[in-house]
C-alpha cells in the first residue's frame, strides 16, 4: 500500500494532529487494538467551548418534546416533502437531491429555487400548528460549484482539481461555491468529498482529488475553510459562507473491485493511512458536519458502525459537529429498512437523510425513544449537535434566505470574477501526456478544425452532478454563463486573425492546418459510472477512427480527452500527435484554449502545470495501480505531466488491452442486439421454458415467440420479437450469477429498453424481473405501449422501485428482464440498460 506516504500523511494537518492512546474497538479490530496504541490521530477541535451557547441550547432542549427533538434529526427531500409537512413535523433539515428541483424542472430558474427555500424556511418558523420555531438547514450537492443551478459557475470536478496541486486556489473555489450557494438560499453544501479512490472502476473516482492521501489531506482543510470561512474570524459561517459535509466517512474509495457502496476490506492501519487522510485537516478547520458513507468496512455498514462514528470520529478525533447520513443509507444496516432504524442513531448518526422515507422514519424513531430503544441521552446529544450548528450559523436571527447577505443577488451567479477563478482552475488542471514534434502550443493564426462530440457540449465537459444527478439531458441554453471548448478556441483564434471550424465528425469544409479532437466519457454519477474494466467505450471505436482518419489525411492532431478517471486509451494516444487529459473541466472551455494556443505574437500564454493525481494504466485490467503499491507499474506514474520545456517524443504504445471478449459497460444487459457478458437471452413459455436464443433466428417449438435479426443503427444490431398469441410467452435476459440492484433501486434508477413497436398488443403485456423460484415482480406495460409511436425507435423506462414493490427481491436477481405478452405483439429491441429518470423518452406509470 502507500508506505511512502505514511510518514507524511499526518504532517498535512501540521501541528494540529497528534497520536496517543487507544480506545475500545469492534471485534474486527479487537486483536490489533489489544496490543497496540490507537492508530487514529487525535485532532484539536478549533472551536472553544462556549458556555453561553450551551446554556441557550440546554434551555431550548428543556422546552422540546420527544417529537420536537426527533424532528430535528430527520432530513427529507423536496420531491417527497412539502412546506406544510415541515410546518407540521418541524423537521430539522430539507435537501434537494440530484434529481429534485422546483416544480420538477431540472432547469428551474434561480429565483424559483430561492422562492422554494424561503417557503421551507417560513414553514420551519411557523408555530401555528405547534412545535418550536427552529430554522431548517437546507442542503444541496454543490460539489463542483453550485452545480444544480442554471447560470452558476461550474468548476472542474475534483479529479481535475487534484491535478492542480494548488491548495490556495482550492480555498478560492470554496469561497465562490459558498457565495453562489447562498445566492439561491441554501446554507449547507454536501462537500467536500475526501475519498481516496483506489480502484478507478469506481463510478465516483472523479469525485476524489487523488489516489494519494497526501494530496487529499492537503486540500481538505483548504476547501473547508473556503466554504465555511476561517474559524476565529468574522467570516466564519457568515452570510457569504456555508456549512460543509465532509464525505463519505469512511472508506468509500476503497471498496472491493471499485463497487460503489460495496465493502472496504482493509485493516485499520490502512483505513487511517489512506482513507481517513482528509478528516483530520477538515476537522481541524472546523467542519460542521461529516456525512456517513454507504459502504461497509469489513462487512459492517458505516451507517451502523458505532466504533468509527462515535468512538473514532467523535471521540478520538474530537469532531464537534454532527454526522449526517446519505440517501436512505440507514436502510442498508442489518435489521433496518428505510423507515425504521434505531441502530443508526445509536451508532452515532445525528441526522438521517430519509428523502422519501422521512415520515415513517420520524414515526418509528419517536416510538423507539419512548420505548427506550434509543436513550434520551443519545437523543439529546444528537439534537444538541444539530442545534449547536444552527446557532453557529446564526440561523435563529438570520431571517428568511432571500433577506440574507447575498440572497437573491443573482448577478453573482457565474459572475466574471467567479468564472475567472474557474478558468484558472481549468488551466492548472490540464495534464499533457504526449506532445510529439512539439506540436503544442498552436499558433492561433492557422485554420483550426475542432472536432469530436465533446468539442461543443457543456454537459459533456461538465460531467455528472450538473443540473441533475447524472448530468444528462441538458442543452446549451441551460448554461448561459459558460463557454464550450470549441467556443473558447474559436474566440481566441478569430481574435488573432486565424479561423476555426467545428465539425463533430471531422468532415471539414476547408482542410485545416491542425485538428483538435475533443472526446471522452459521457456524463454519469455514482454507481451508474461503475465499470467492469478500464476500457474506453468498449465496442465503440468512433473516436479512434476519427483520429486515424485525420492523421491519414496528414493533418496534425491534438487529442483532448474528457474523463472522470484514467482509462486505457493507448490506441487513441498513438493516433494523436499530442494528448491532453482534460478531466471534466466544467463551464470554462476557454481555459483549455489558454493553454493550447499561443499568443498572437507567438509567445506562450500559459504552460501546462497539471500533474497526474491518479496513475494512468498500461492495460485495461490494471486495477491495482496506485503509487506505493507492490509491483507498481503504470503507463504514466502519479505526478507525471509534461510541460512545454519537455521536448522528448513518446514512442508508440502497445495496443493489447489485456481484456478479451465483447464487454459492455456496467448496467448494460443487452446491446447491439446481443446480450452482454454474463447475460443469456432465453425464450420461454409454459411448454418450453428457458430455451437459449444465442443465435437467430430462433423459435419456440409451440410457435408462441420468435426472434429474428433487424437493423437499428447498423446491420443486424437489433432483434425483432414476434408473439403469436397462441399462449403467453416471454423474452428473458437471465443472469449467469445473481445481480444485486438494491443501491440502484434506492437511487431512483430505471430499466430502460430501446425499442420500436411494430404492431399493437392484442393482450396483456408486462415487464418484470425474477429472483429465483417463486420470487419476482412485474408491472403491466400495455398502457405505456399504447402511447408509443408505431414504427419509430424510442425508449421506455420502468422504475426499479416499481418492480421491487411488485415483489422482486432486488438483492438477488437472476433475470434482469422478463418481457411477457399474452396476445399478439411484435416489437424490435436494440438495448436494455439501467438509466436515470430523465434518460427515457417514455416512463411506465406504476404509482398505483
Amino acid at each position: 500500500m502507500h508506505s511512502m506516504m505514511s510518514k507524511t500523511l499526518l504532517v498535512a494537518a501540521l501541528a494540529l494532529v497528534t497520536v496517543g492512546s487507544g480506545v475500545t474497538g469492534t471485534p474486527a479490530f479487537a486483536a490489533e487494538k489489544a496490543t497496540h496504541a490507537s492508530p487514529w490521530p487525535a485532532v484539536k477541535w478549533p472551536l472553544p467551548n462556549d458556555p453561553a451557547l450551551e446554556k441557550r441550547i440546554t434551555a431550548l432542549l428543556a422546552t422540546m418534546t420527544v417529537e420536537d427533538k426527533v424532528g430535528q434529526l430527520v432530513q427529507g427531500d423536496i420531491a417527497s416533502l412539502t412546506p406544510d409537512d415541515v410546518r407540521k413535523y418541524h423537521l430539522g433539515s430539507v435537501l434537494a437531491g440530484g434529481n429534485s428541483d422546483p416544480g420538477g424542472k431540472y432547469n428551474a430558474s434561480p429565483a424559483e429555487w430561492l422562492k422554494l427555500v424561503d417557503a421551507y424556511y417560513d414553514a420551519s418558523m411557523d408555530t401555528s400548528q405547534g412545535g418550536k420555531a427552529i430554522p431548517i438547514l437546507f442542503g444541496i450537492d454543490a460539489v463542483h460549484g453550485q452545480s444544480n443551478i442554471v447560470g452558476a459557475t461550474l468548476f472542474p470536478h475534483n479529479i481535475g482539481l487534484g491535478a492542480m496541486r494548488d491548495p490556495a486556489l482550492m480555498k478560492k473555489i470554496g469561497e465562490v461555491t459558498a457565495v453562489e450557494t447562498r445566492v439561491t438560499g441554501m446554507e449547507w453544501a454536501f462537500a467536500p468529498t475526501v475519498a481516496v479512490p483506489q480502484d478507478d472502476r469506481w463510478g465516483r473516482t472523479y469525485e476524489g482529488y487523488s489516489e494519494s492521501p497526501d494530496v487529499v489531506a492537503s486540500y481538505a482543510g483548504a476547501m473547508v475553510e473556503g466554504l465555511q470561512g476561517k474559524v476565529g474570524t468574522r467570516q466564519f459561517l457568515d452570510g457569504r459562507h456555508v456549512m460543509v459535509s465532509v464525505k463519505h466517512f469512511l472508506g468509500d474509495g476503497g471498496t472491493t473491485n471499485g463497487k460503489d457502496q460495496g465493502d472496504t476490506a482493509v485493516d485499520e492501519a490502512t483505513l487511517v493511512r489512506i482513507h481517513a487522510a482528509g478528516y483530520p485537516p477538515a476537522i481541524a478547520a472546523g467542519a460542521q458536519s461529516v456525512m456517513a458513507s454507504f459502504n461497509s468496512i469489513n462487512g459492517e455498514k458505516m451507517h451502523g458502525n458505532r466504533h468509527l462514528l462515535t468512538d473514532v470520529l467523535k471521540g478520538r478525533m474530537n469532531f464537534g459537529g454532527f454526522v449526517v447520513g446519505d440517501w436512505n443509507g440507514h436502510a442498508q444496516v442489518k435489521g433496518c429498512d428505510t423507515t425504521h432504524c434505531p441502530a443508526t442513531i445509536n451508532a452515532g448518526l445525528d441526522m438521517v437523510m430519509a428523502p422519501d422515507s422521512w415520515k415513517g422514519f420520524y414515526e418509528s424513531t419517536v416510538a423507539a425513544v419512548k420505548a427506550g430503544t434509543i436513550s434520551r441521552a443519545r437523543l439529546d446529544d444528537a439534537v444538541r449537535r444539530v442545534l449547536r450548528v444552527k446557532f453557529r450559523l446564526g440561523l435563529f436571527s438570520a431571517g428568511k434566505p432571500s433577506m440574507r447577505a447575498v440572497g437573491g443577488k443573482f448577478e453573482l451567479l457565474g459572475s466574471p470574477e467567479h468564472r475567472a477563478i474557474a478558468r484558472q482552475a481549468v488551466r492548472e488542471s490540464l495534464v499533457l501526456l504526449k506532445n510529439n514534434h512539439a506540436l503544442l502550443p498552436l499558433s492561433p493564426k492557422q485554420h483550426i478544425l475542432v472536432a469530436g462530440d465533446g468539442a461543443d457540449d457543456i454537459g459533456k465537459q461538465a460531467g455528472g452532478w450538473t443540473l441533475n444527478w447524472q448530468g444528462t439531458g441538458t442543452v446549451r441554453a441551460d448554461y448561459p454563463n459558460a463557454d464550450t471548448i470549441y467556443e473558447g478556441i474559436a474566440q481566441q483564434v478569430k481574435a488573432a486573425g486565424g479561423s476555426a471550424e467545428h465539425a463533430i465528425d471531422g468532415r471539414y469544409a476547408k482542410k485545416p492546418d491542425v485538428a483538435i479532437v475533443v472526446f471522452g466519457e459521457d456524463p454519469y454519477a455514482e454507481f451508474q459510472g461503475d465499470i467492469p474494466n478500464l476500457l474506453y467505450k468498449p465496442g465503440n471505436d468512433t473516436d479512434l477512427q476519427l483520429l486515424k482518419r485525420l492523421k491519414a489525411e496528414h493533418i496534425p492532431v491534438v487529442a483532448v480527452f474528457l474523463s472522470g478517471r484514467p482509462l486505457w486509451v493507448n490506441r487513441e494516444i498513438n493516433a494523436a500527435d499530442a494528448f491532453v487529459a482534460a478531466w471534466l473541466p466544467g463551464s470554462e472551455g476557454g481555459g483549455i484554449a489558454d493553454v493550447l494556443l499561443r499568443k498572437p505574437d507567438g509567445g506562450v500564454q500559459f504552460d501546462f502545470r497539471g500533474k497526474l493525481g491518479f496513475s494512468w494504466p498500461k492495460r485495461a485490467d490494471q486495477y491495482a495501480n496506485n503509487v506505493g503499491q507492490k509491483n507498481y507499474d503504470p503507463l504514466f506514474p502519479f505526478g507525471f505531466g509534461r510541460t512545454y520545456a519537455d521536448k522528448s517524443d513518446l514512442a508508440a504504445l502497445p495496443e493489447d488491452s489485456g481484456i478479451s471478449g465483447e464487454v459492455a459497460g456496467s448496467g448494460v444487459y443487452f446491446i447491439k442486439g446481443k446480450p452482454a457478458l454474463g447475460i443469456a437471452m432465453q425464450l420461454s413459455s409454459a411448454s418450453q421454458a428457458h430455451m437459449p436464443a444465442a443465435t437467430v433466428p430462433a423459435l419456440l417449438a409451440d410457435g408462441s415467440l420468435q426472434v429474428t435479426a433487424v437493423d437499428h443503427l447498423a446491420q443486424e444490431d437489433a432483434r425483432r420479437f414476434t408473439w403469436s398469441g397462441t399462449q403467453p410467452a416471454s423474452l428473458v435476459l437471465a443472469t449467469k450469477t445473481p445481480v444485486d440492484m438494491q443501491r440502484e433501486t434506492n437511487g431512483d434508477v430505471m430499466l430502460i429498453v430501446s425499442l420500436r413497436q411494430e404492431s399493437a398488443p392484442t393482450g396483456d403485456v408486462s415487464i418484470g424481473m425474477s429472483c429465483g423460484a417463486n420470487c419476482g415482480g412485474s408491472v403491466p406495460v400495455g398502457a405505456a405501449l399504447a402511447k408509443l409511436p408505431m414504427h419509430q425507435w424510442t425508449t421506455l423506462g420502468v422504475p426499479l422501485k416499481c418492480l421491487a414493490r411488485a415483489g422482486a427481491d432486488m438483492t438477488r436477481l437472476d433475470a434482469v428482464l422478463q418481457l411477457q405478452s399474452v396476445g399478439q405483439l411484435q416489437l424490435s429491441m436494440s438495448r436494455v440498460a439501467l438509466g436515470a429518470l430523465n434518460e427515457a423518452e417514455h416512463v411506465v406509470d406504476c404509482a398505483h
